[in-house]
C-alpha cells in the first residue's frame, strides 16, 4: 500500500529578510531626519485663506497715510509681561524648535527658523520679532486715533498673525516698509506674509493706501488656497 505524501507549500508571510529590509529602511529614515531636520514651521496662527483674504482686501479702507501728531514708538508700549514672559519670549518660544527656558522665561537654547529669509539660527540673540505690520505703518494708518491701550494691545497682540519671529538682519532690512516698498527675499513667503498683512490691518481696522493695495494683490495671487 503506497502512502500518500502530502507537500506542504512554504509558509507566506512576512520573513526575517524582510524584517530585516524594514528595519533598515527605518533606520536610514531616521538617519536622514537627523542630518536633515526638517526646518520648523514658524507662520504665526490666524491666517486666512486666500478667498478670505481677497475678500478683507477689498473691504479695507483705501486712504493716504496721514497722522494727527508725529510718530513716536513709545505709543505702543512693548514688550508686556504676561504669566511670567514677555510678549517677545512667548513668541521665541512659540516659533522656535526645542526650545529651553531659564528660570527667567529667557531661552537658554533652540534653533529658530525665519520664514521670512530661509536662514536657521540658534542663538536668541540673533532673532528679531518682527510687528509685521510695523508699528508706524499702523500709526499712520489709523492708529494715532487710538488710545495707548489699543496700541499696547496691538503691539503685544498674539491672537492675530501680527508677530513673528525672523533673523535681526532681515528684520532691519524690512524696517517700517509697506508691501509696496519691501517684500520678504524668500518668494515661497510671499502669500503668507500677504495675508498676515491683510488679515492684521482688517483685524485692526486700519486702512491702506494704493500702493499698498497694488503690491498686496500679486503677493496674494502667490496662494494656491
Amino acid at each position: 500500500m503506497s502512502q500518500l505524501v502530502v507537500q506542504h507549500e512554504p509558509r507566506r508571510g512576512f520573513r526575517p529578510r524582510h524584517l530585516i529590509a524594514a528595519v533598515t529602511a527605518l533606520a536610514l529614515v531616521a538617519l536622514l531626519m537627523v542630518v536633515f531636520p526638517q526646518q520648523a514651521g514658524a507662520y504665526p496662527p490666524g491666517l486666512p485663506t486666500k478667498a478670505v483674504a481677497q475678500s478683507e482686501l477689498n473691504a479695507l479702507t483705501v486712504r493716504a497715510e496721514g497722522a494727527s501728531a508725529p510718530y513716536d514708538r513709545t505709543l505702543f508700549p512693548h514688550w508686556i509681561t504676561v504669566n511670567g514672559c514677555t510678549t517677545r519670549e512667548t513668541v521665541l518660544q512659540r516659533d522656535g524648535d526645542g526650545v529651553v527656558v531659564g528660570s527667567d522665561c529667557y531661552p537658554t537654547s533652540g534653533s529658530w527658523y525665519s520664514e521670512w529669509d530661509g536662514k536657521t539660527e540658534t542663538a536668541a540673540g540673533d532673532i528679531d520679532i518682527d510687528h509685521v505690520v510695523a508699528l508706524s505703518e499702523a500709526w499712520h494708518s489709523g492708529a494715532s486715533g487710538w488710545t495707548t491701550s489699543r496700541r499696547q494691545d496691538f503691539a503685544n497682540d498674539l491672537t492675530g498673525p501680527q508677530l513673528i519671529a525672523v533673523t535681526d538682519n532681515v528684520n532691519v532690512s524690512k524696517s517700517d516698509n509697506d508691501p509696496a516698498e519691501w517684500v520678504p527675499p524668500l518668494t515661497s513667503s510671499h502669500c503668507a506674509y500677504a495675508k498676515m498683512w491683510i488679515r492684521t490691518k482688517y483685524r485692526w481696522s486700519l486702512t491702506l493706501d494704493a500702493a499698498e493695495k497694488a503690491a498686496l494683490q500679486p503677493l496674494l495671487n502667490t496662494c494656491s488656497s
